[in-house]
């Protein structure tokens, strides 16, 4: 994989790296804990059944990211006034790690479930909290014309990095109950039970040691802003200047559209990551291992997709890629909600429940859906850039993250009350319908995002102009 050349400043190439291996440890918690391994588990296994899982799961994630969008723009403010972001990182990673680990306990038939919620809340408060100030360390890297290609490269390397955790529980530790086999065919190594899904749980234990281990470079290479001020006068100058801020936001036309068109459509996205496995698991009875083939395949392609991306972006900008990413997701999700066992975009399908078309057009979705989610995540953070000074970019990621996280949590909120709602006796739909009707706000947040994203400009889109 290139990388950006450190051109700017004195940044030497083992602190870009550094930086961009932030993306490769802490991947494996969105592929393995958020999406593939542990949630599926978790609605199918420890969750009374798929629609509570469904729904419980929601509420979890949703309470983290609510979390993070009460505090994220306050405490990037007052980064901002310090300067360094390496203790803020280094907090909220411990957070995330202890949380992750812990995730080991969530043993199957629904012990001690409220427990397991909260440790999955506070691993998405932690691991999420940290992304928000690393992303802040990006434009002090390299000049602004590489920053596309650097942050696409890194979402890149974020990629292989899930895909390779995923394919070590997969092939080594999680097996199928009824064979005691991995995908590999092997036994489970560290005599992993298969009975008490023992590999399943492991991925959080493994997701934590491997964050751990992957962020050191990042701490001992990248180098941080330098300190501005002592802490206790920077609380009321990052309050004073987020205040300011907030006030003169609804002015700034182009930064308050972005911060908008992004809080629906990266909301959009997560939630498809976030209930892909879910809803696979429960409306195509999909096993683990299906699902992770499905992982592994969006992993290959995101990693590609990021790449390609992040060369798009520099070439064209990062508005453009956005856009066109946005359609992608928006039609893989209808792609997704339209295709049970019986129906392919909702139409009936020949044979049904012995064809295997629904887990081909799933497949081909998940692809489409890796591609588009690296691109457009990798140019969302350029675009963002593009819209604020260097001196207040942490807090712009701490407004970003606000922006995201506030329909982070209104997103699974809703998937999870609708999911309820629609499973409720009163209805009397099937767990698989009820399942299928509680993720359609997915497509109302992408296209919410897609209609305010061109009043957004970028400093390439103003280039042009002139």
């Amino acid at each position: 994989m290139n990388m950006p050349p450190a051109e700017h400043g004195t940044v030497p190439r083992r602190g870009i790296w550094g930086w961009m291996l932030f993306d490769w440890a802490q991947q494996p918690f969105h592929t393995l804990i958020i999406t593939f391994v542990f949630a599926p588990y978790f609605a199918s296994a420890v969750a009374p059944d798929a629609a509570r899982g469904q729904e419980l799961w929601g509420f979890a994630t949703g309470i983290g990211g609510l979390a993070i969008a009460l505090s994220s723009p306050v405490l990037g403010a007052i980064a901002d006034a310090t300067g360094p972001r390496k203790p803020w990182i280094f907090v909220f990673s411990v957070i995330g790690v202890l949380a992750c680990t812990s995730l080991w306990f969530a043993k199957p038939g629904g012990e001690h479930v409220g427990l397991v919620l909260l440790a999955v809340a506070l691993a998405v408060f932690g691991m999420e909290f940290a992304a928000v100030f690393n992303n802040a360390m990006m434009p002090d890297l390299v000049p602004r014309a590489e920053l596309g290609r650097l942050s696409g490269s890194a979402w890149g390397l974020g990629y292989v990095g899930g895909l390779m955790s995923l394919v070590l529980v997969l092939g080594f530790m999680a097996a199928q109950p009824d064979t005691g086999r991995t995908l590999l065919g092997l036994e489970p190594i560290f005599g992993l039970d298969a009975a008490a899904r023992e590999g399943d749980r492991a991925a959080g234990p493994l997701t934590g040691l491997w964050y751990a281990l992957f962020v050191l470079p990042m701490f001992l290479f990248t180098p941080d802003a330098p300190r501005r001020r002592a802490a206790a006068g920077a609380i009321r100058e990052g309050l004073t200047r987020l205040g300011a801020t907030l006030k003169r936001l609804p002015g700034e036309r182009s930064y308050f559209s972005f911060l908008l068109s992004s809080m629906f459509y990266r909301d959009a996205l997560n939630a498809l990551y976030a209930f892909g496995g879910i809803y696979a698991a429960g409306v195509l009875s999909w096993s683990i291992t299906q699902i992770g083939l499905f992982g592994i395949l969006a992993n290959v392609t995101g990693a590609l997709g990021a790449w390609l991306g992040g060369r798009m972006d520099r070439r064209f900008g990062p508005k453009l890629v956005v856009s066109v990413s946005i359609l992608v997701l928006t039609l893989c999700a209808l792609l997704v909600i339209s295709t049970t066992r019986e129906e392919l975009l909702f139409m009936p399908i020949s044979g049904a429940g012995a064809s295997s078309l629904p887990d081909i057009a799933f497949f081909v979705a998940g692809a489409f859906i890796g591609a588009a989610g690296g691109s457009i995540q990798a140019a969302s953070r350029t675009l963002l850039v593009d819209q604020v000074s260097r001196e207040r970019v942490t807090e712009a990621f701490g407004l970003y993250a606000l922006s995201g996280k506030a329909t982070t949590f209104i997103g699974p909120f809703a998937i999870a009350i609708a999911t309820g709602y629609f499973a409720s006796e009163a209805f009397g739909f099937s767990v698989e319908d009820a399942q299928r009707l509680g993720v359609t706000p997915i497509l109302l947040l992408f296209l919410i995002g897609l209609v305010l994203l061109p009043f957004v400009k970028s400093r390439h889109q103003e280039a042009g102009a002139s």
